[in-house]
């Protein structure tokens, strides 16, 4: 999953609330990693995937979600890149503050930073586990 996040998410490691993202109802961690600041979030193989797609819709008129949609999913190259793409219709609220508070007690209770970059790299557990067996 990529979620892009503002500085304030960055700072404080914590900010997102899983059950916005689906963790809480499914009972799934969620693993986010952040790129170290000067760094492009862009890597080669993206390069060549989005590449591909201009390609692939060049002179066709994005007239709907459907056609963009289709067009990606056409894509393909000689050295065998398939791309598959779904349209996501949900709807995000903007502007959500989390409040100091919440952010210390996801960091208390749901937030496990990583040994490498830890103020980068973190998981955020579901606040309650569905029929929860340990994974250890």
């Amino acid at each position: 999953m990529n979620v892009e996040t503002g500085s304030r998410f960055a700072r404080a490691g914590a900010a997102v609330d899983t059950s916005r993202l689906g963790g809480d109802q499914d009972g799934l961690a969620i693993t986010v990693c952040h790129l170290p600041p000067g760094t492009s979030k862009w890597n080669k193989i993206e390069h060549r995937l989005f590449s591909a797609i201009s390609r692939s819709w060049r002179a066709r008129p994005l007239t709907s979600n459907e056609v963009v949609i289709e067009t990606i999913r056409a894509t393909t190259t000689t050295t065998g890149l398939t791309v598959n793409a779904e349209l996501d219709l949900g709807v995000y609220e903007k502007g959500i503050k989390i409040s100091d508070q919440q952010i210390k007690q996801l960091e208390t209770s749901q937030l496990h930073r990583h040994d490498f970059h830890a103020d980068w790299n973190y998981t955020l557990d579901p606040a309650t586990r569905p029929n929860s067996t340990p994974l250890n």
